[in-house]
């Protein structure tokens, strides 16, 4: 017999990357699109349909594919849409799910967020295989989040519960974030926050740094990382203060769900001690007495190449339940 096989899509604002994957969680083939050059949606969907109708093919899986799950910014669970998404062009409201699956004959489409499909690929293929209860946070150019209680991913009465990011870190004078507020976690603790540390601490402190040599302006993440592994006390400070931001924001996370680990993922996860060290320290004495010692902070399992797809492919078996349990309610209905 046949392999069954689904397809995880990942969409960002510049590529879209997609793939299939078996039951064991192995990417057997995969391929990638330039999102940023369609301003026409439909002209978008063709593209897909066009390139992922070709992977199918090559691998014999016409008639293999059970689901496709779509990772995406701003996408809905519950609608199945791309709902008021910036960074792509195609209109306030874009009804990705229904086009997919028309586009390839009726086959079942669930969509989400990029950090959600994150923490199912990590539930059904990573690190969290097993639990019931924990958080998956990204660490990149944002502050992504998923939430899973009792096995169920939380979507909320309208499907975008989960934006940790957006918690508010600094009540007082906090830095503008992309959202519109100010003092957000992912203004403090992602890339671009580190990056926006880094300029605040050379503004403020007078010692020489390596980050000096550098146009202010311009210092990314990687730079501080590679200033700090050369030694430089300046930019280990600003992994410090960033670990430590992130720990206050954990303790704060396990008293609202009380998870059994907050995984991480994303390029400053990468960043080792600098990092975990102090967001473990802070962390724990930051904790309510009675959480001390329950949860642990832990690195994804997934391999990065593959993630953005896995996690979209496991919303792809989901997508095949959720097809399904309505026609087995019909069957049981009609024999009573």
């Amino acid at each position: 017999m046949s392999k069954p096989y689904v397809v995880g899509i990942d969409i960002g604002g510049t590529n879209t990357v997609f793939g299939l994957v078996d039951a064991r969680g192995h990417v057997v083939a995969s391929d990638s699109i330039k999102t940023q050059k369609h301003v026409n949606f439909d002209e978008y969907i063709a593209d897909l349909h066009e390139g992922l109708s070709r992977l199918i093919k090559a691998k014999d899986a016409e008639d293999l594919i059970q689901g496709i799950g779509i990772g995406a910014p701003n996408a809905n669970y519950y609608t199945g849409e791309i709902q008021n998404c910036v960074n792509l062009p195609w209109g306030p409201i874009v009804p990705l799910a229904e086009k997919v699956s028309k586009a390839f004959n009726g086959i079942p489409v669930a969509i989400t967020n990029d950090a959600n499909a994150a923490a199912l690929g990590e539930m059904t293929y990573g690190a969290a295989r097993g639990m019931k209860d924990f958080i998956m946070i990204t660490l990149g150019t944002g502050v992504g989040s998923g939430i899973v209680i009792n096995g169920q991913l939380v979507y909320g009465s309208d499907g975008f519960a989960g934006e940790l990011g957006h918690v508010i870190m600094k009540r007082n004078n906090g830095r503008v974030c992309g959202c519109g507020r100010t003092g957000c976690l992912e203004a403090y603790c992602s890339a671009t926050g580190v990056a926006r540390s880094a300029r605040e601490f050379l503004e403020v402190r007078t010692e020489p740094s390596l980050l000096r040599n550098l146009h202010i302006e311009d210092i990314t993440s990687k730079d501080v990382y590679d200033a700090a592994m050369a030694g430089d006390q300046l930019a280990k400070d600003i992994f410090k203060y960033t670990g430590e931001i992130l720990g206050e924001a954990f303790a704060d996370m396990v008293a609202f769900s009380s998870p059994q680990a907050i995984i991480l993922f994303g390029g400053l996860a990468k960043s080792g001690d600098l990092l975990l060290k102090p967001l473990k320290e802070t962390f724990e004495k930051s904790l309510m007495p009675i959480f001390r010692g329950k949860t642990q902070i832990i690195l994804s399992e997934l391999k990065e190449s593959d993630a953005a797809v896995l996690g979209a492919s496991a919303l792809g078996w989901e997508a095949r339940y959720r097809y399904e349990a309505p026609h087995l309610e019909k069957l049981e209905d009609s024999k009573q």
